[in-house]
C-alpha cells in the first residue's frame, strides 16, 4: 500500500526512490513487523485471557509442564497481524506470489483458530477432528498446486540443491507434490511447537534463510551465476519474508521461556503452510528438508514412535514428539529450546552453503 501510494511521487521528489529498493522494503516490513507485535501483544494477552483462551495442560506429560496450566494461548492471532500488515503496507500487491503466499498463512490461520477456538474458548475438547484439519489443509494446498501449474511460464521442474543438472519435470505429479510440501511443513511446525518458543525460533531462522533465496530467485543475474532457477517476481517473497522474521522475534518476546502466551495452531498451522509456500514458489522444496530439519525430525519421531508402538508394541522414545524425550531423560527446558535454535541455525548456514555447491 504504501509501496503504490509513495513510489510514485518519485518523479517529483528524489527520496521516495528508495521505495522501489526490495532491500528497504523488506527492513522496515521487518521493523514494522515488530512495532505491531509490541503494540497489540499485550493487548491481545489480556484480551485472551478475559475470553479463557487458556492452555489445558495433558497429565500424561512432562510434569514441569502442569505449571503452565492456564497460559492463554491463541497468540498465533499476533504474528498473522503481525506479518499481513507489514506485507500489505510495504509489499508490491500487484504480485501474484505475495497474495498467494497470504492466502495459504491466512487459510491455514483460519483452520488453527476455528480448532484453537472450539477447544480453548467453547471448551470443546475435540475442536476439528483430524480428518477435517486435514481435508482443509489438504483442499487449500491442493489450490496452490493447481494455480502454480496452470500460471504461464511457471516450471514443474524439481530442484536439488547440490546437482545443477538434476532436475526433473513432474508434470501433472506437480499437484500432489506441493500439496505434500505445504500440509507436511505446516503440520510439522505444529508439532513442534510444545516448549516456550521451541518452534518460533526456527521459523524465523527458515524465514530469514528463505528471504535469502526468494531475493536471488528473483534476480535474473544473480539466479544464473548462483545457478539456481529464476523464478520472475519470487524477489518480492523478501518483503513477507522480512514481515515473517519480524512477526517471529516479535512473538518471542512474549512466548520465551517462561512463556507469557502460546501460539496455538491458529499460529503454528499457517507460519509452517507459509514456509512450505516460499519453499515451493523458490523452487527451494528440498531445501526446506535442510533447513528444516528440526522440523523434519520432531514429525519423523512422531511418526516412528506412532509406527512402532502400533506394530512391535514397544515405544522408541520415552514421549514423543523428541523434544519430550529429552525432557523426561532430564534435560532442562530452556537447555532444549535453545540447542534446537542452535541446530537450526547451523543447518541454515548449510542451506546457504548449498548456494556455491552446484
Amino acid at each position: 500500500m504504501l509501496y503504490h501510494l509513495l513510489f510514485p511521487l518519485a518523479s517529483s521528489y528524489k527520496l521516495f526512490n528508495v521505495f522501489k529498493y526490495l532491500t528497504f522494503r523488506t527492513i522496515y516490513a521487518m521493523i514494522t513487523a515488530l512495532v505491531v507485535a509490541f503494540i497489540l501483544g499485550p493487548w491481545l494477552i489480556r484480551r485472551l485471557e478475559s475470553l479463557q483462551a487458556r492452555q489445558v495442560i495433558r497429565t500424561d506429560g512432562p510434569e514441569s509442564h502442569l505449571k503452565k496450566q492456564g497460559t492463554p494461548t491463541m497468540g498465533g492471532v499476533l504474528i498473522l497481524a503481525a506479518i499481513i500488515i507489514p506485507t500489505l503496507l510495504w509489499a508490491d500487491l500487484t504480485n501474484v506470489y505475495i497474495w498467494l503466499t497470504l492466502f495459504i498463512i491466512a487459510g491455514y490461520g483460519l483452520i488453527g483458530f476455528v480448532d484453537d477456538y472450539k477447544k480453548v474458548v467453547e471448551k470443546n475438547p475435540k475442536g476439528l477432528s483430524p480428518r477435517q484439519k486435514m481435508f482443509w489443509q489438504v483442499l487449500l494446498g491442493s489450490g496452490v498446486g493447481i494455480f502454480l501449474f496452470n500460471l504461464a511460464g511457471f516450471s514443474t521442474d524439481l530442484y536439488f540443491p547440490f546437482f545443477k543438472r538434476l532436475h526433473p519435470d513432474l508434470g501433472l505429479l506437480y499437484i500432489p507434490f506441493v500439496t505434500l510440501v505445504i500440509v507436511g511443513a505446516s503440520n510439522a511446525v505444529n508439532l513442534t511447537d510444545g516448549l516456550d518458543g521451541l518452534a518460533i525460533g526456527p521459523v524465523a531462522i527458515n524465514a530469514a534463510t528463505y528471504l535469502l533465496f526468494t531475493y536471488i530467485a528473483g534476480n535474473a543475474k544473480l539466479s544464473g551465476y548462483l545457478q539456481i532457477p529464476y523464478v520472475p517476481g519470487s524477489g518480492e517473497l523478501a518483503v513477507l519474508c522480512g514481515a515473517m522474521v519480524g512477526a517471529g522475534l516479535g512473538f518471542l518476546w512474549y512466548n520465551s521461556y517462561p512463556a507469557e502466551v502460546f501460539m496455538g495452531d491458529v499460529g503454528s498451522l499457517s507460519l509452517g503452510g507459509g514456509l512450505g509456500t516460499l519453499a515451493v514458489i523458490t523452487k527451494q522444496e528440498i531445501l526446506l528438508v535442510i533447513v528444516g530439519g528440526v522440523f523434519v525430525v520432531e514429525a519423523l519421531s512422531v511418526i516412528f514412535q506412532v509406527g512402532s508402538y502400533k506394530y512391535r508394541g514397544k515405544r522408541i522414545f520415552r514421549m514423543a514428539p523428541i523434544h519430550h524425550h529429552f525432557e523426561l531423560k532430564g534435560v532442562a527446558e530452556p537447555k532444549i529450546i535453545v540447542r534446537f535454535w542452535i541446530i537450526t541455525i547451523i543447518l541454515a548456514l548449510v542451506a546457504i552453503s548449498t548456494l556455491k555447491m552446484r
